[in-house]
């Protein structure tokens, strides 16, 4: 099946000849005509995918506490910029202010919330969700728009979204990862003429298999480098959620998704939701340089459970029928369980601050 932006591209092609898989990712998502945000809703049971606050409040409720903790750390400072990038339907956001109000009013009332988002069809949907907080929310394009002061940064399932490089290994060495047009003029990997600085590859020395790919990502590490940037002139912690691996390594992780299943990722351009593996190494490794400090790296599950998530699941559960008790168990599972494929061990959280302060469930570093 050929898709509107399928059509697109393949015109871009013939005119100009192949794209990088950078310039596919990006029209795929953000093309004005017809990419994936612009024209899907991407989330929920109704969407393509399921992101962990659809799955239970008590992700965001721990996320709350993360945050509340956070505060106490820095010394309670005033006022407070509680900030999401990528705020989805603002499920995690409404779910933090509940906690936050419930157990540090006085953080609650020091706090105006900051959404960065630049869909205005999110944006209505956001506003409806977090509707008991109008008074205290704006809704900005970019994360520059931020006004001054301490901030609290949340970015769940952002950094997978924001394009990727790749490059693939030849007998000539690595080549940028380009999309052509095959001999039955449908959408191709091929391979361009860019090499990579063999600095950035994980073993200099030492190449893999011709067919093997590498991925970076300097589009990422320049919105990391913002966050920093702010952290470091304003004080405060960030938080990033995202699946992903906590070494660099070699390996083809893009990926789509259409209707929660995964779909080959040149197959319906602009219908599919595109995206790849986070590299947490590297964005530590970007955060350090931009002179903020790395509290840690951690399994979602890990976090959570540090967080208290199965004391507050039980107090959810008490006094509940037999089946509303089922499904917290079976969310606190889905959430925080570990093995292969399960989010509590795919997904990683990243914590940075400025001035470095203990965050816990971080260990501090000896």
């Amino acid at each position: 099946m050929t898709t509107p932006l399928a059509t697109k591209i393949k015109a871009l092609i013939r005119a100009n000849g192949p794209i990088s898989v950078t310039d596919y990712f990006a029209l795929c998502l953000a093309d004005p005509e017809h990419g994936y945000y612009k024209t899907r809703n991407p989330f929920g049971s109704d969407g393509d995918f399921v992101t962990a606050p659809e799955v239970s409040q008590l992700f965001g409720e721990m996320l709350g506490v993360f945050m509340v903790l956070a505060w106490r750390r820095h010394g309670e400072p005033q006022p407070v910029r509680f900030v999401e990038v990528g705020p989805g339907r603002g499920t995690m956001m409404s779910d933090m202010l509940r906690v936050i109000a419930r157990i540090a009013p006085a953080l609650y009332e020091a706090a105006t919330v900051h959404l960065v988002e630049t869909s205005g069809r999110l944006r209505e949907v956001q506003r409806k969700t977090l509707a008991g907080h109008e008074d205290r929310i704006a809704w900005h394009e970019s994360f520059d728009e931020v006004p001054a002061g301490f901030v609290l940064v949340a970015a769940n399932e952002l950094f997978d979204a924001i394009p990727i490089r790749q490059f693939v290994k030849t007998p000539t060495g690595f080549r940028e990862r380009m999309v052509g047009l095959d001999a039955d003029d449908e959408l191709t990997f091929a391979v361009g003429v860019s090499g990579i600085d063999p600095a950035l590859l994980p073993t200099a020395g030492n190449l893999p298999p011709d067919g093997t790919i590498f991925e970076i990502a300097p589009a990422r590490q320049a919105v990391l480098e913002t966050m920093c940037d702010r952290l470091r002139t304003s004080g405060g912690t960030a938080l990033i959620i995202d699946y992903g691996h906590m070494a660099t390594a070699y390996g083809d992780t893009l990926q789509a998704v259409l209707a929660h299943e995964f779909d080959p990722p040149l197959a319906h351009p602009g219908m599919a939701d595109l995206t790849s593996h986070v590299d947490f190494e590297q964005l530590a490794i970007t955060a350090s340089a931009a002179g903020v400090h790395v509290n840690g790296c951690m399994h979602q599950g890990d976090f959570l459970v540090g967080l208290g998530i199965e004391e507050r699941a039980s107090a959810l559960g008490r006094g509940k029928d037999t089946k509303t008790q089922t499904e917290i168990v079976q969310a606190v599972e889905r959430l925080a369980g570990a093995g292969e494929g399960r989010m509590g061990e795919l997904f990683k959280v990243l914590a940075l601050s400025s001035p470095a302060v203990p965050l816990p469930p971080f260990k501090p570093a000896d």
